[in-house]
């Protein structure tokens, strides 16, 4: 198992996804959005699993006014959040080629089972 949370800001999801991997003993990696510019294919990897338009930070009245909370087509979404990643919705829970979105912890679950 090899879990990534990518993280914008410390939030409530966040610090749920931290303690989740931390009370189980399983070893995790941080990747600080502001730190760690994502690539185009580690953003497209996102995409394939969980869409675009769940990548997009959508909460608050800052991340409706970004011109990206209104952006519809994938290609158009990607472009944006590559140039402004403070846009990207977090935490984004990797663990090898599955991915989730925000505190998931029914997922996390069937990950440590399988």
């Amino acid at each position: 198992m090899n879990i990534i949370i990518y993280i914008n800001k410390k939030n409530p999801d966040v610090l749920k996804a931290e303690r989740f991997f931390k009370e189980r003993r399983i070893p995790y990696q941080m990747m600080d959005l502001k730190k760690h510019k994502l690539g185009k294919k580690e953003l497209e990897i996102f995409v394939r699993a969980a869409g675009a338009k769940a990548l997009v930070d959508r909460e608050g009245k800052k991340a409706l006014e970004r011109p990206v909370a209104h952006m519809n087509t994938d290609s158009l979404i990607i472009n944006e959040l590559l140039l402004n990643p403070s846009a990207i919705k977090s935490p984004i829970v990797r663990n090898g080629s599955k991915i989730t979105i925000g505190a998931d912890e029914e997922m996390w679950k069937t990950w440590i089972e399988s």
